[in-house]
Formats: C-alpha cells, sequence, structure tokens
C-alpha cells in the first residue's frame, strides 16, 4: 500500500478543510455550543441560582422515574448536585456523540464533492494511487479531523463543567467511567461510520451542499438515543455503551467493504 500517498493526500485534505469557510465555520459553532456554552452555562445557573431548581420543568419527581441503575448514580448526590449530574453527565451526552459524527460528515461530505467544486477533481484521480488508496485517504482524513476534535473537546468540556459546578459540587466529579469509554470505543467508531457513508454520498454527489444534505441521515440514531434516554426508556451505562460501540464498528466496517468495491475513479470522470 503507498502510504506515503495516501498521507499526502490527507494532508492536502486537511489543509482544504481548514481554509474552507462552508466547512470550518460549522464546525467551529458546533464545537464552542456544544463544548463551552451549553456546559458553561447550565453550570453556572445551577451553582449561582440553586433556587431555580424548584422552577424547572425537570423536577425531582421526574428524576424518581429514570431507571434503576440511574438512581444508583444519584443516591450519593444532593438535590441540586443530582440536577447538575443529570445535565451535564447523562442528558448532554448524546449530544457529544453529535459532534464528531457531524464533523466526520461535513469533511467527508467535502471530499469528492468538493474537489468537483474547485475543479480539482482531475488531478486527484491522476495522483499514483489505487482506487482502494484514494478512498481510504478520503475517509481517513475525516476520521483523524473528527476524532482530534472530539478528544479537544472533550478535554475542554471536563475542564468547563468542573469549574462551572465547582461551588456545588465541591470536587472533580468529571468525567466518570462511562464518558472514558464513549470517547476511546465509541466515538472513534461513529466517526469511522460518518466518513464511510458520506465519502461514498460525495462521490456520487454534484456538489458540498448536496452530499451534506445526507449526513442528516446520519445523525437520527443519536436523536433517537437522546429522547430515549430523557423518557427513562433507556440508561447508558458500560455495558451498553461497549456494545453500541461495537455493533456501530461492525456496521462501519460493512459500510467501508461496500465503499470499496463500489468506489471506482472512471465513474468520478465519467459524471
Amino acid at each position: 500500500m503507498n502510504t506515503r500517498a495516501i498521507m499526502a493526500i490527507v494532508r492536502k485534505d486537511l489543509k482544504v478543510v481548514r481554509q474552507n469557510k462552508n466547512v470550518l465555520i460549522p464546525i467551529i459553532i458546533i464545537f464552542v455550543t456544544f463544548f463551552i456554552l451549553v456546559p458553561l452555562g447550565i453550570g453556572l445557573i445551577f451553582s449561582l441560582f440553586p433556587e431555580l431548581v424548584t422552577k424547572l420543568p425537570i423536577t425531582e419527581a421526574f428524576l424518581a422515574k429514570m431507571p434503576a441503575g440511574m438512581q444508583l448514580e444519584f443516591a450519593r448526590y444532593t438535590t441540586i448536585q443530582k440536577f447538575i449530574v443529570f445535565s451535564l453527565e447523562i442528558m448532554l451526552l448524546p449530544f457529544f456523540l453529535l459532534l464528531p459524527l457531524m464533523v466526520a460528515s461535513m469533511i467527508a461530505a467535502d471530499s469528492f464533492a468538493g474537489e468537483k467544486e474547485r475543479k480539482t477533481l482531475e488531478a486527484l484521480l491522476y495522483t499514483p494511487t489505487t482506487d482502494r488508496e484514494l478512498l481510504i485517504a478520503k475517509m481517513l482524513s475525516g476520521w483523524l479531523a473528527a476524532n482530534a476534535i472530539a478528544l479537544g473537546g472533550f478535554v475542554i468540556y471536563a475542564i468547563t463543567v468542573n469549574v462551572a459546578a465547582w461551588s456545588q459540587m465541591q470536587r472533580l466529579f468529571f468525567p466518570n467511567a462511562l464518558w472514558l469509554v464513549m470517547v476511546i470505543w465509541v466515538v472513534p467508531a461513529l466517526s469511522a461510520l460518518g466518513v464511510s457513508i458520506m465519502v461514498v454520498a460525495s462521490a456520487r454527489a454534484q456538489g458540498f451542499q448536496d452530499a451534506n444534505q445526507a449526513a442528516g441521515v446520519v445523525v437520527l440514531p443519536i436523536v433517537a438515543l437522546f429522547y430515549a434516554q430523557m423518557a427513562g426508556a433507556i440508561f447508558l451505562n458500560i455495558g451498553i455503551m461497549l456494545l453500541i460501540g461495537l455493533i456501530v464498528w461492525l456496521i462501519s466496517i460493512l459500510f467501508i467493504w461496500l465503499g470499496s468495491r463500489s468506489f471506482h475513479r472512471n465513474r468520478l470522470l465519467a459524471a
């Protein structure tokens, strides 16, 4: 395998991402909103105005209806600490999964469709790589970027929530083991799923916007996961998180295999 050519394409793609406002600006907005503004706002509200707990739509009676595993997690906390843990560790957890998936999807959507718009596709297709190496390079670009952003966002999120909720928690309460499993095991799997679907979609699309529309379908399972947890239908523990990661990895490998069989650069030139 021509790893030198693959890494050259990856470096070129990551440079293009940094210069492409259509990709970069949405990523920055999502990053700042999810990893800084939302957790900072929630943590400060509970820390500075604990009396507002009684006026929230999410009441202690609501928390009492949550699954047994969640109740066991709450048992060691005071009332205000329960709301902090529920909001920052449980409610926002599915949203964290959205970010690497969305980043991977946006970068992957730009992979071939963006080359068409920039009129650089022909030069790319004449690089000394096989079809499989070219596809791997495009997938690797989105996967590396998504995981780097997710890891950086996780560190910033951990600092933000501990600082914002310190006055009530009085200790470092985040991250817990569940979040570590998610970042190490599930996030790379979701990134792989996003790029494996979107790179193939990008190869068939006429432009970035056409390819990016398919990203909405990719994030739907995560939105469903959020509502299931908010409704108390599911409690994401380490066992379930490991199982989700395994399933997503298997689906990702299947899509990568299918993509490698159907991808041919001659079809891109003919399109």
